[in-house]
C-alpha cells in the first residue's frame, strides 16, 4: 500500500478506539478554549500524569483569562513550581493580557490569530483551534510524528522542518471534518499510551497495527529517526544553605536567562570542598559554624547539566544582601517559587529545620 492508501484507512478505527478507551482528563471533560489552551501549554515537555494536578490547581487559582492576566507573577510562578520551563507560565500570562486587552477576553479561534500570541506555536494553535473550536487543523506533536513515522515506515528525520511539514499536510488531508479535535487527540493518545517512545510499542493494543508498515517490516523499535542531540554542558556549582535559627537565606535569580526571577540558594560556580566553601563564605562576610555537607545533586536542563555540591551552615543573623531574603520555612513552602533543581536540596535542609516533608 502507498501512503495515501494507508492514511485514508486511519480515521475510522482510530476514532473507534479513542471512543472506547481514551483517558479521562479534566480538560477533555470540559474543553472550553481557556482550559484547552492552559492544558496544551502545560503538556509541552511534561507528562499528562505530572501535569494533571498542576492543571487543577491552576484552574482553581486562575479560573479565567482575566484572573490569569491580573495575577502577581510570583504567585503564578509558585503555582508552576516543579513543572519547569517557566517561560511557559510567563508567556501564558503575557498572552492572557493581550487577549484581555485586544480580544475582549475571548481566545481567538483562528490558528493564525492564535500564533500571534506569546507561547503559541503551530502545534498549540492547531490543538486549541481543533479541540476547542472544531476547526479542521492538524496538531502534530512528537507523539503524532512517531505514530506517522512507524505507520509509514519512514526513515526521515522527524526533527526536520520539511518532514514535520509533510506529516502536517498528510494529516490535514485525512482529518474528518465532523471530529477534527477528537481525531487530533486520538493520534496523540495513541502515541502516548500505545505507540510508545524509547521502548517497545504495544502493537498488540494498537487499532492501526494491521496498517502499520513499520511493524510489518520489523522496524517499529528503530523508528522514528531523529538526529542526535548535542551533549549537555556540565556546570559544577556549590550551594550554601545558611540558617540563622529560624530562617534560611534565598537569592533571587536575574530577571533574564535560565530560571529567571525564581529563587535559589546562594552559591558560586565550581565544586568547592569544605575548606574552600568556608573561605568563600568568609570572603563574603559570612561567619558560619561547622559546614555540614548535604550531598551531591545533579539536575538536567535541556542543554545544561548542573552538578551541585551543597553545604548546611548555621550562622548569626545578618542583613540580607541585595537580591536576597531571609525566609521562614512556611514562607518557603507557600510564597517563594523554588525551581525543581533545588527541591532535593531543600528536602535535605528541611530535615535540619525539623519541618515536615517539603
Amino acid at each position: 500500500m502507498d501512503e495515501a492508501q494507508i492514511l485514508w484507512q486511519i480515521p475510522a478505527p482510530l476514532l473507534q478506539w479513542y471512543d472506547g478507551g481514551a483517558r479521562v482528563l479534566p480538560w477533555r471533560s470540559q474543553p472550553a478554549p481557556y482550559r484547552v489552551w492552559v492544558s496544551e501549554i502545560m503538556l509541552q515537555q511534561t507528562r499528562v500524569e505530572a501535569a494533571t494536578p498542576y492543571f487543577e490547581r491552576f484552574m482553581e487559582a486562575f479560573p479565567d483569562i482575566l484572573s490569569l492576566a491580573q495575577a502577581p507573577e510570583q504567585r503564578l510562578l509558585k503555582l508552576w513550581e516543579g513543572l519547569g520551563y517557566y517561560n511557559r507560565a510567563r508567556n501564558l500570562q503575557k498572552a492572557a493580557q493581550i487577549v484581555a486587552e485586544q480580544y475582549g477576553g475571548q481566545l481567538p479561534s483562528q490558528p493564525d490569530e492564535l500564533q500571534k500570541l506569546p507561547g503559541i506555536g503551530e502545534y498549540s494553535a492547531g490543538a486549541i483551534a481543533s479541540i476547542a473550536y472544531g476547526r479542521r487543523v492538524p496538531a502534530v506533536d512528537g507523539n503524532v510524528l512517531r505514530v506517522c513515522s512507524r505507520l509509514l515506515c519512514s526513515a526521515d528525520d522527524i526533527a526536520s522542518h520539511a518532514v514535520k511539514k509533510r506529516f502536517r499536510r498528510l494529516i490535514a488531508e485525512i482529518m474528518p471534518s465532523d471530529r477534527p479535535g477528537d481525531f487530533n487527540q486520538a493520534l496523540m493518545e495513541l502515541g502516548a499510551v500505545v505507540c510508545l517512545p524509547n521502548g517497545v510499542p504495544l502493537c498488540g493494543q494498537c487499532p492501526l497495527a494491521e496498517l502499520c508498515q513499520g511493524r510489518r517490516q520489523g522496524m517499529e523499535q528503530s523508528l522514528p529517526v531523529k538526529a542526535a542531540k548535542k551533549p549537555r554542558k556540565k556546570q559544577p556549582r556549590t550551594l550554601f544553605l545558611l540558617w540563622d535559627g529560624s530562617r534560611i537565606l534565598l537569592r533571587q535569580r536575574p530577571n533574564r536567562g535560565l530560571l529567571s526571577s525564581l529563587w535559589e540558594f546562594p552559591g558560586c560556580d565550581g565544586r568547592l570542598n569544605a575548606a574552600q566553601a568556608r573561605q568563600a563564605l568568609e570572603q563574603g562576610g559570612v561567619q558560619a559554624g561547622d559546614l555540614e555537607p548535604l550531598g551531591e545533586y545533579v539536575h538536567l536542563f535541556t542543554h545544561v547539566e548542573w552538578q551541585m555540591t551543597a553545604y548546611w551552615a548555621v550562622c548569626s543573623p545578618f542583613p540580607a544582601p541585595a537580591g536576597c531574603a531571609w525566609v521562614a520555612p512556611d514562607q518557603l513552602r507557600q510564597d517563594y517559587p523554588l525551581p525543581s533543581a533545588f527541591r532535593r536540596v531543600c528536602a535535605a535542609a528541611m530535615l535540619h529545620m525539623d519541618q515536615a516533608d517539603f
